[in-house]
């Protein structure tokens, strides 16, 4: 019998999601280098951007469990339920949060220039959430993952 640490540590469909997640990160840092030829680190732990490791996380986590368990498992349902909800919220209530953080950036910026000294809110955080592009590419990354953990290794 395994100790709790041991069960743990030996549970591939949570380091299988966390490495899709983390894969998604380091693709992130790389592709601004690669696009916007800057290097920042700094986005690795950022929300929002190309690929969603949201995405990419739970999409890796249900492959997993459907290669394992069968698209007929309870197991599976919910997972696949988790992951539209992450995908959902992702595309819609974030990415909708982002473009208001945006706006009011902008009416702060504007207020600035008319209100006199003491007027110095912090910026809001704009990206949030993601494109539909995002989510898909995130999600074609988990997939990827879980396929080659569960397949290949």
């Amino acid at each position: 019998m395994n100790t709790p640490l041991e069960d743990l540590l030996g549970n591939r469909w949570l380091w299988t999601a966390v490495f899709a997640s983390t894969s998604a990160q380091v693709l992130k840092v790389l592709l601004i280098l690669l696009m916007e030829g800057r290097w920042r680190p700094a986005a690795f732990m950022e929300t929002g951007g190309m690929p969603s490791s949201h995405s990419a996380m739970v999409a890796a986590l249900t492959t997993g469990v459907a290669l394992t368990q069968g698209l007929g498992s309870p197991l599976f349902a919910v997972s696949a339920v988790f992951a539209l909800i992450v995908m959902y919220d992702a595309t819609g209530v974030r990415h909708s949060s982002g473009m208001q953080a945006r706006l009011l950036n902008e009416l702060v910026e504007e207020l600035r220039t008319v209100v006199r000294e003491g007027f110095a809110p912090q910026p809001l955080r704009v990206l949030l959430g993601h494109t539909y592009l995002e989510v898909l590419v995130g999600t074609l990354l988990g997939i990827g993952v879980a396929g080659l953990v569960f397949q290949v290794l």
